[in-house]
């Protein structure tokens, strides 16, 4: 069945107690986790296709640059292509099982302007950073809740790497199901220094296989923005 999935259940009833603290800790403790030489390369890789449409710095790229993090099939980079023809989308995922499934259920011609990396958002996130690589546009669409009480350092909220995803996109939109998860974004994203509104969402068009069921299923659906005042939210 398809529309079948269950609304999510939790214990948690509002903000986590700890956000805060935790938030202000990896603030104030650097993420030395090593970089893995496969993300590292993948990475490579897509700002090498992103530089040769046409994106990128030194050369006088006018490309900007977006950012699908999390991009499970490819659904998502493939409209968020579509939608931006004049930008260049980079999908991360680290399932190569996901990213490589076959495709059928795109219908007509695939846009030229994207490609899909296998890798570690964990170690991409702070390369980006590292790197001083400028991104347009991050998405960070449906990922996993952890919804369990003491599963708050599983969500990227409450993960180390938090500074390092905040600090990436213009534009940087979350979206979930679960509208505490988006409460939390939104709080650590302030915290950061970063302003964020939250609000409900309703999709013209699904955009990804989650988002389609979620809907389907009669969740609600809801995001966290955060965007500089000059710039439009779509």
């Amino acid at each position: 069945m398809f529309a079948n999935s269950r609304t999510i259940a939790s214990a948690q009833t509002d903000i986590h107690d700890h956000l805060a603290a935790r938030v202000q800790r990896h603030l104030a403790e650097p993420f030395r986790k090593p970089i893995g030489d496969a993300s590292r390369h993948a990475l490579d890789e897509a700002l090498a296709a992103w530089r040769g449409a046409g994106g990128g710095g030194g050369g006088g790229g006018k490309v900007p640059l977006i950012l699908d993090a999390g991009c499970g099939v490819g659904e998502s980079t493939l409209r968020l292509a579509q939608a931006f023809p004049d930008h260049f989308v980079i999908g991360v995922d680290q399932s190569e099982k996901r990213l490589t499934a076959g495709k059928d259920w795109w219908e007509g011609e695939m846009p030229k302007n994207f490609h899909w990396a296998r890798a570690d958002l964990v170690d991409v996130w702070r390369m980006l950073v590292d790197d001083a690589v400028p991104v347009a546009r991050h998405y960070v669409l449906y990922p996993n809740p952890w919804p369990k009480i003491g599963h708050l350092g599983r969500r990227w909220q409450g993960h180390a790497v938090f500074p390092a995803l905040a600090a990436l996109g213009d534009y940087l939109e979350c979206r979930s199901n679960w509208k505490i998860y988006i409460d939390e974004f939104a709080a650590a994203l302030e915290m950061v220094g970063r302003p964020a509104v939250t609000e409900p969402w309703l999709p013209t068009v699904p955009m990804t296989p989650f988002e389609r069921k979620y809907g389907a299923s009669g969740h609600d659906l809801w995001r966290c923005v955060s965007i500089p005042t000059r710039a439009s939210v779509k």
